[in-house]
């Protein structure tokens, strides 16, 4: 992934480019260059606050524009199409399903948790309607009414109650609050785990199987989450988000839960259920005062569609909302001890950035940059580098790999005398991986960092973004958001398994797009980074034996990297508040001559023997998702194996 892989990306890019154009219409491109001109021109107002809001809504309608392409892109069919090949249950399948929960040897009572507030009569029934149509059927249903809701919602509740005895009402003073009503629902409860479901969602009739069938799986799971979509006022399902597993730093950026998950009761009550202070956030500050009590290994995703907000009565976090995740998440640092502050993302107001702070004293952060020749590309690095980057102590290792042009050779005698300059001369055939290696066996810094030699500085503080997230316990490989010179994205974190073995996720999205549900502008966490631009701590860079000069000289080397940092425990981490330009390895030349094709291919293959199980199940991806491409369509088929079948299968055996 550190240099440019034509040899695999063409046959990529075709594809996407092809999309692109069946996909794009006059309109959408005239109303897109009317915006863009109307924001130019409101940048040079003074009611500069007014132009980033208005920005931040274009991007709304823009983003909305791709992501309705993206579902309807993966072989000519729509969302409606994929429903009715992978998530339509037959008659056959209801019957695997009950066969399977009769041979689950643990079948846990589910209480699921739902205040009365503000929920339209018609929507409530339907809510507890899908409740009451589950598959799985050791569920109780823990309603808590204020009397706020109305005589219309007092009578569907006695109705409801009346007509199933697993549904229990918890009548609580009006003007308690909703915590004091979540909490009235929680005292209800006698199932070893409570499900927090959204009052406008609607489950699928194997919601609660699929959770129970994970906990066979995974006996000691604290919280476990899935997939979901929305349904318009016609019932017709759309917006699907399929989201990754258990991700912090996205948790973190966002201020919304699932619609539905499941968290173990004894740890719900060890913590002291939903709390007054933030109100306007329970749920998250629950979910997020259980992951604190739980570790990573014990939170689950399952990888399906479970749940289906009803669109028209949904609405976002207002702004009350916003601040208690904010109020929530202030706690979470304060728990840990860590120096951070949850603010306003620039790119998305609904979401949140969260800044760090570098240690002091700073660290010493060495940065290799191997170069041969092409003074055009390695004057201005270095010049942003040693320059325009607002960080210090810095050093920089210049690895000259046979440069024989008068200009770099000028351009680096210019540069030796700097302190903060090393330059370190190597020969032989072209080897990132070993040129980095012995690289770092000389550098000083506490940290290392990864550079291309055609790296342009947008912004001071990327370096101090990154370190900011190096220096935190348990971090390994920090990546940045690169762009090429036309202002796409280069890369916006690595997704394992994409064309084969990896390939770089939003490839070419607009600057400014917000990716798939915002995470072109989110932190996160990921599998792995581009060695373009990697930070890292050097301890870790040697206790997992660095690039691998043997099998990976050129291509995949920072993928294997990240991967082996993954290995050992430590979480790799992209950030889109460090935002350089690319031009992508130019001075290296193409891939397509003949040995290279074949040396690439030996490279692709030599991942694929060493990391399969990895790069068919990509974490911080999903595998409803596609691998033929980089803009998250739908996969056609999927590659889930549903528990059911698969249970269906092992008895066959």
């Amino acid at each position: 992934m550190t240099r440019n892989r034509d040899d695999n990306a063409n046959a990529g890019e075709l594809e996407i480019a092809q999309w692109h154009l069946r996909d794009a219409n006059l309109l959408k491109g005239r109303q897109i260059a009317e915006y863009a001109s109307e924001i130019a021109r409101l940048n040079a107002l003074p009611w500069r606050r007014f132009h980033n809001w208005l920005g931040h809504r274009l991007n709304d309608v823009r983003d909305l524009f791709n992501r309705r392409s993206a579902e309807k892109r993966a072989d000519g069919t729509d969302y409606t199409r994929w429903i009715k090949l992978y998530d339509t249950l037959s008659n056959a399948d209801r019957s695997a399903i009950k066969a399977h929960i009769d041979s689950l040897g643990f079948q846990p009572l589910i209480s699921i948790l739902l205040p009365i507030s503000r929920i339209p009569e018609h929507v409530l029934r339907a809510v507890i309607n899908s409740v009451r149509a589950q598959l799985y059927p050791r569920w109780q249903l823990c309603l808590a009414n204020d009397g706020s809701a109305g005589a219309a919602i007092e009578e569907l509740l006695r109705e409801m109650a009346t007509a199933d005895a697993r549904i229990n009402l918890a009548r609580v003073e009006a003007n308690g609050g909703l915590s004091a009503a979540d909490n009235s629902a929680l005292n209800l409860a006698k199932g070893e785990f409570v499900a927090l479901l959204n009052g406008n969602a609607r489950l699928s009739e194997r919601a609660l199987y699929e959770f129970v069938a994970e906990l066979n799986a995974y006996p000691d799971a604290d919280l476990i989450y899935s997939d979901e979509d929305q349904t318009n006022a016609n019932g017709v399902r759309h917006t699907p988000y399929f989201r990754t597993d258990w991700n912090w730093e996205d948790f973190l950026a966002r201020n919304t839960v699932p619609q539905i998950c499941i968290l173990r009761k004894t740890v719900v009550d060890r913590i002291g259920g939903f709390r007054s202070t933030c109100e306007g956030a329970r749920d998250y500050d629950l979910v997020l005062r259980v992951a604190d009590a739980t570790e990573p290994a014990k939170i689950r995703h399952v990888a399906a569609i479970l749940s289906h907000a009803l669109s028209d009565v949904s609405r976002a976090p207002t702004s009350p909302d916003v601040l208690a995740a904010r109020a929530a998440k202030a706690d979470h640092f304060r728990r840990r001890g860590e120096a951070a502050t949850p603010v306003e993302n620039p790119y998305s107001p609904r979401h949140d950035w969260i800044r760090r702070a570098v240690p002091t004293p700073v660290p010493l952060v060495s940065l290799i940059v191997p170069t041969r020749n092409r003074h055009d590309l390695l004057g201005p690095c270095l010049e942003g580098l040693l320059t325009q980057t607002n960080y210090d102590p810095l050093q920089v290792l210049i690895i000259d790999h046979e440069s024989d042009e008068p200009e770099t050779i000028t351009l680096l005698e210019r540069w030796r005398n700097d302190p903060r300059v090393r330059i370190m001369r190597y020969e032989g055939p072209f080897n990132y991986s070993d040129m980095n290696n012995r690289a770092v066996a000389i550098a000083q810094g506490e940290f290392v960092g990864l550079i291309n030699n055609d790296i342009s500085i947008i912004h001071a503080d990327w370096l101090a973004e990154m370190i900011s997230l190096a220096v935190l316990p348990g971090s390994g490989a920090i990546g940045a958001k690169l762009l090429y010179p036309d202002d796409t994205v280069q890369h916006g974190g690595v997704v394992l398994g994409i064309m084969g073995v990896a390939n770089h996720a939003h490839y070419k999205a607009p600057r400014h797009a917000l990716g798939y549900f915002d995470k072109l502008v989110l932190t996160s966490d990921i599998s792995a980074v581009t060695g373009a631009c990697l930070i890292v701590r050097r301890t870790i860079y040697e206790e997992v034996g660095g690039l691998d000069a043997a099998n990976l000289p050129v291509s995949f080397n920072d993928v294997d990297l990240c991967l082996k940092i993954q290995a050992r425990g430590y979480r790799n981490i992209w950030t889109p508040f460090a935002c350089l330009y690319h031009h992508e390895s130019p001075s290296r030349g193409s891939d397509m001559a003949p040995d290279k094709v074949e040396r690439a291919a030996r490279e692709a293959m030599f991942m694929r023997a060493k990391w399969v199980p990895h790069l068919d199940r990509e974490p911080f991806y999903n595998i409803n998702l596609t691998l033929k491409g980089c803009d998250f369509a739908l996969a056609f088929p999927p590659r889930r194996v549903k528990p059911w079948l698969a249970n269906r299968d092992a008895e066959r055996l």
